[in-house]
């Protein structure tokens, strides 16, 4: 699986929720694309992912 350009080895067959928080990111924060589409967060737990799956994560960043 690629992750914002790096190659990780997803293991066993985890959810979308489940990768975000066992890579500590804070999924109040952030946006997900799936292969090109933005994943509602409301689906994250429900979202199976697997080694071809391409992920780019973005942060929200407060600023002025």
């Amino acid at each position: 699986m690629r992750v914002n350009g790096k190659e990780m080895t997803l293991g066993n067959n985890q959810s979308l929720l489940q990768f975000l928080a066992a890579n500590q990111f804070d999924v109040v924060t952030l946006a997900v694309a799936r292969n090109g589409e933005i994943v509602p967060k409301p689906t994250y737990d429900s979202v199976m992912l697997c080694e071809e799956d391409t992920l780019e994560v973005v942060r929200f960043v407060g600023g002025g």
